[in-house]
């Protein structure tokens, strides 16, 4: 278990928490603006804006750690950026980088990554900066440039996370500054409102673009018009007859007397499904829905769309959820849909392992787009709904034929009431995707589908197949319906943004205890969110915990591929340092309801009989905690 609050940002110790890439690259797109802009001002102003621009954006995302990391610091209790150990430690590896980039190159030594230009990102042909501020701002980046770079890191934690000092001196020691009081004092000459740093003369994020030097551009690539020239020429005479590069061996060339291959690609023989097939057939998933769409009749957009899943072209934009293969079909796909969406012509296939969405704009097939996903052991329950486009912030879907009804609902709001959406051959009226939308997170719009006399959420997580939404105890969870589920999902709506883009097929919300809390402030709730992928693998577990009058809860640990708050282990153990309205600390530690006792030790020690643990604590501190369920099994602490 890990507490909630900042210590030392010190060396890593084997007691400090552990951050899983995946966990930091969670914390590193989230919060990728603001450490760019943190990267961008701690850089030394003599780069120039441009390079600057690129390098700040070259070290954040080169400080995604390559396997799991030992984080020297215990993010707040309070939510938001600080309640995250991914990203105190990409924002520590960043300052580190940062400051390396500052320091001149030396003579006698090789110099250091970070003091060279970036590989990555790169922009041919443009010169990119940021926009220029008022004189303010102006002012201001005068006053960083005469700062050193320990400085300005101080500086820029101050204004941009709101750190105290005293975090601040443990962070710049921990990035290997040694003399972090000098920087803060050095710091406290500059003044001025923190506020604009967050003007736009400051964000790498947002940018202006002019053209390079045109001259020279042209005279460079004339010497590459030659070089290459000469490069095919020499590839020409090593292909000759002899021991240079020669035929492919026994290969034949692409798809030649290959019946399957061949028969996969003919657009005449793609599975149709009947529209009544549904009906009668033993299964309900993605192999009983009909072929629908204005377009299932032109075998040229057909032809194309099949010819592109076996052989993308470089200008084709491919995705594919994690897990998910991406060559061609083995034999012909089932046609879904084929059909005008919005500006381009969209066809959906299925070749029982994978849904397939191929797309083209209207004025010609430049641009084309293949998305692919997995979707097989699909049921009922989870083949109702296929993404068929999105524009402008909004997202159409392809129902299943056995739905009546589809609306919009806010899941966290659950009084907000439902907006019908408008189906025209399964397919729906446009909805605003909260994965679209920038900014912070105050809605999030969820498809509501009606199946006879049954109703089922559904959220948009980025990819090509929505998520299903439900709630209770594992091995007994329900679709979320009625007003008491929805009260459950609200105050977690937004922490779905966390496992998007990740081939999630459900998630799940379990509330598995409500604890009293000390000093009279009420109960707090205890929840447990799982999101379980279609390839079995990857399933990502939180424990969150909310405490009266809040509206979100706060994300006390996270973990990846373990049973845990599922339905082969349907338990889980998670706590929280708290701070009450009184100023005292504690930990406070629940389990699921069949928790006979609960054991804290290390920072602070407590005991207690049943599922629910109070025990005095300070700031600061660390704790293990065990479980011991009614059948005697121990169970530690989800992290």
């Amino acid at each position: 278990m890990q507490s909630q609050d900042v210590a030392s940002h010190r060396a890593p110790s084997a007691t400090d928490p552990v951050v899983d890439v995946e966990q930091a690259e969670a914390a590193l797109v989230e919060h990728y603006p603001r450490l760019v802009r943190l990267a961008y001002l701690v850089l030394p102003p003599d780069l120039g804006r441009g390079r600057r621009v690129l390098t700040a954006h070259a070290l954040v995302q080169r400080a995604l750690p390559r396997n799991r990391t030992a984080a020297p610091l215990i993010p707040t209790q309070s939510a938001g950026r600080g309640s995250d150990p991914g990203y105190a430690l990409v924002r520590l590896r960043i300052v580190r980088t940062a400051l390396d980039a500052s320091r001149p190159l030396g003579r006698r030594a090789w110099p250091r990554r970070a003091q060279l230009p970036p590989l990555l990102p790169q922009v041919w042909g443009l010169k990119l900066f940021p926009r220029s501020g008022g004189a303010g701002e102006l002012a201001l980046d005068q006053r960083l440039a005469g700062l050193s770079g320990p400085a300005r890191a101080a500086y820029a934690l101050r204004g941009l996370d709101r750190l105290p000092d005293p975090d601040v001196r443990r962070l710049l020691k921990a990035a290997g500054v040694t003399d972090a009081g000098a920087a803060l004092r050095e710091a406290d000459e500059v003044g001025g409102p923190y506020a604009l740093l967050g003007s736009p003369e400051f964000d790498p994020c947002s940018l202006q673009a002019r053209p390079t030097d045109l001259m020279r551009r042209r005279r460079h690539t004339r010497a590459a018009l030659v070089a290459g020239a000469s490069l095919v020429v020499c590839g020409a005479l090593l292909g000759l007859p002899g021991d240079g590069w020669g035929p492919d061996g026994a290969a034949a060339p692409a798809y030649a007397r290959n019946p399957a291959a061949e028969a996969a690609l003919d657009p005449g023989r793609l599975v149709r499904v009947g529209p009544a097939a549904w009906k009668t057939s033993a299964r309900t998933d993605f192999s009983v829905w009909p072929a629908r769409g204005d377009l299932t009749g032109d075998e040229e957009l057909l032809r194309r769309a099949l010819a592109v899943w076996a052989r993308p072209g470089g200008t084709v934009r491919v995705s594919a959820t994690p897990g998910t293969p991406t060559g061609a079909p083995a034999g012909p796909p089932q046609l879904l849909y084929a059909g005008d969406v919005d500006n381009a012509r969209v066809v959906v296939l299925n070749d029982g392992l994978r849904l397939v969405r191929y797309a083209e704009p209207r004025d010609g097939a430049a641009g084309a787009a293949l998305d692919l996903a997995r979707a097989d052991g699909a049921g009922r329950a989870g083949a109702n709904a296929v993404v068929l486009g999105r524009t402008d912030g909004n997202v159409r879907y392809l129902t299943a034929p056995w739905v009546t009804k589809a609306a919009e609902r806010d899941l966290a709001k659950p009084g907000s009431g439902t907006t019908d959406l408008d189906l025209t051959d399964g397919v729906t009226s446009p909805l605003a995707s909260p994965v679209e939308r920038a900014g912070a997170c105050t809605s999030w719009n969820v498809l509501q589908l009606t199946d006879g006399s049954r109703t089922r959420l559904m959220s948009d997580l980025g990819e090509l197949v929505p998520a299903r939404l439900t709630t209770g105890r594992p091995g007994g969870a329900e679709d979320v319906s009625g007003a008491g589920a929805l009260r459950v999902w609200a105050p977690y709506a937004c922490s779905l943004g966390a496992v998007r883009g990740q081939g999630v097929r459900s998630v799940n919300a379990w509330e598995f205890a409500a604890q009293p809390l000390p000093d009279g402030s009420g109960s707090g709730a205890w929840v447990c969110t799982r999101a379980e992928t279609w390839r079995g693998a990857g399933a990502r577990v939180m424990a969150q915990f909310r405490t009266p009058g809040g509206e979100r809860g706060v994300v006390t640990a996270r973990a990846q591929d373990v049973p845990a708050c599922g339905e082969r282990d349907p338990h889980v153990l998670a706590g929280v340092l708290w701070k009450s309205k009184g100023g005292h600390w504690y930990l406070l530690a629940a389990g699921s309801r069949d928790t006979r006792s609960v054991e804290a030790t290390g920072g602070i020690s407590g005991f207690a009989d049943g599922n629910l643990l109070t025990a005095v604590g300070e700031r600061g501190a660390q704790a293990e905690l065990k479980g011991t369920l009614e059948n005697g099994r121990t169970i530690s602490g989800l992290r």
